[in-house]
């Protein structure tokens, strides 16, 4: 396979390790983190680790079919939304994904627990992987008694393709590039790699604190299980047959929208609510879309820079004039370190904008799912009226409609209760998350801006005095 070629070639004897840079978006001034290649060490697996004291981390990569990642709570800044947890009450649980293995067809995630609870292990550690994220979600979704809840919406699948094929077109055109284009090219790879790494890490992550954090989900015994059972689920993806079926109630499910939107609601909080997460879904879902494009044109600018850079080395090289030989190079090294400086933000864009839209986006939908619960509810509660009203004009099965319709009723006012919540609680964590990312990038770009800044004044002054 060429994937595998392509990181097996340059593992020939060398004296020093190279350096792949990943943004962490951490709190201390002017620091960013290292992911260190080792391409003499041993071993088909990388492993990316932050240490409380250090801000280098080791990393050795052989083989992309594995790559590793490990995490310190504490310098975990990239998360779309915090989930704060007491961990001094009783019956807290406090869940994290401490290492993840990434293999070429999919992630094992090793989830850490600790806990309080007397029915539960105060400390375990347990791998699981994606399709057991989907089955806890949809164990929730499908029980009738969370249907007064917003679910948290499933974390997305791991998607490492584009990496994939930017790895096999690498290995095609290994022959025609000379070693250092090459480890250029594998270390930018690398950083590529990681950073979607630490993104669906983070998203898998949030998705069980979030269980974790409910005053409801915390004590369901399917969340337990994924927790604190040490053998594999034994879960697998839905069929064919199943991925029809879940089609099919998605649609019925739009088709009943249509029909109960021009149901008026009996609650004006609802219908204002109803009527506002419909307009903010297309506008949230319209602000991720165009956070994608401006993140893919800022990509294009850091390949830019890259071929500028790459454009002065060669000049550098081929100049007979060493005055200009040494400028070009000093262009050389300033582009290169541009564009290390625009990958960064870029990642971080992509972590704190890009994320928290489609983030919420997903969760405006388990909102507006939540929102077509209890308009069916409330639709069964009138039938229910309507059909006591009949059996009463008849005279025929009084004691059935009565029992449907106090049924109906509790259930509509339960869920209602909830509801109402559940939905303050939404606006609340949301302008809180918008608020957090929104300050961090800005502080993130200003530090980029910074550094830029800093690096055209030096190379100006540099070229002036080589002039």
């Amino acid at each position: 396979m060429l994937g595998e070629e392509v990181f097996a070639n340059p593992l020939q004897p060398s004296d020093e390790p190279a350096e792949v840079e990943v943004s962490l978006n951490d709190d201390e001034d002017d620091t960013f983190r290292t992911a260190q290649t080792n391409l003499t060490a041993p071993g088909n697996a990388t492993l990316l680790r932050e240490e409380e004291n250090t801000t280098t981390s080791s990393t050795h990569v052989d083989d992309p079919k594995e790559e590793t990642y490990s995490s310190l709570i504490e310098n975990r800044n990239h998360r779309t939304e915090e989930i704060n947890i007491d961990m001094n009450s009783a019956d807290s649980i406090f869940v994290d994904i401490s290492d993840a293995l990434s293999e070429r067809d999919k992630v094992k995630y090793t989830v850490h627990t600790r806990t309080r609870l007397p029915d539960m292990k105060p400390d375990t550690a347990v791998v699981r992987e994606h399709e057991e994220f989907l089955w806890l979600h949809g164990t929730l979704e499908e029980n009738e008694s969370y249907a007064g809840f917003i679910i948290p919406p499933a974390p997305p699948k791991p998607n490492f393709d584009s990496s994939r094929e930017k790895l096999q077109k690498l290995g095609e055109g290994e022959a025609t590039m000379t070693k250092e284009e090459f480890l250029k090219m594998k270390h930018d790879l690398e950083q590529d790699y990681l950073a979607q790494f630490k993104k669906t890490v983070a998203m898998h992550e949030v998705f069980l604190q979030r269980v974790a954090a409910h005053k409801v989900f915390h004590n369901d015994q399917n969340f337990r299980i994924f927790l604190q059972y040490e053998q594999e689920l034994s879960v697998r993806g839905k069929n064919k047959k199943e991925q029809v079926g879940s089609f099919w109630k998605r649609f019925t499910q739009s088709a009943d929208e249509v029909l109960l939107s021009g149901q008026k609601d009996v609650d004006d909080f609802f219908e204002k609510e109803k009527n506002y997460m419909v307009e903010y879904n297309i506008h949230i879902k319209e602000a991720a879309l165009k956070t994608e494009k401006a993140i893919a044109a800022r990509k294009v600018a850091v390949q830019c820079f890259s071929k500028l850079g790459d454009c002065f080395e060669r000049m550098a090289r081929g100049d007979p004039n060493k005055v200009y030989a040494r400028t070009a190079a000093q262009a050389a090294d300033n582009f290169l370190k541009t564009k290390k400086i625009e990958s960064r933000c870029t990642n971080d864009e992509e972590l704190k904008l890009g994320d928290t839209f489609v983030y919420f986006a997903r969760d405006t939908q388990a909102a507006k799912d939540l929102l077509y619960r209890r308009m069916r509810c409330l639709a069964n509660y009138e039938a229910a009226n309507k059909n006591l009203e009949r059996a009463r004009a008849k005279n025929r099965e009084i004691p059935k409609a009565e029992a449907d319709q106090s049924e109906a009723c509790k259930k509509f006012e339960e869920i209602t209760a909830l509801a109402k919540t559940e939905l303050k609680d939404l606006k609340v964590r949301r302008v809180l998350a918008f608020k957090k990312n929104f300050v961090d990038v800005s502080q993130l770009e200003q530090k980029h801006i910074r550094a830029e800044m800093c690096l055209f004044r030096d190379f100006i002054d540099r070229v002036k005095a080589t002039t």
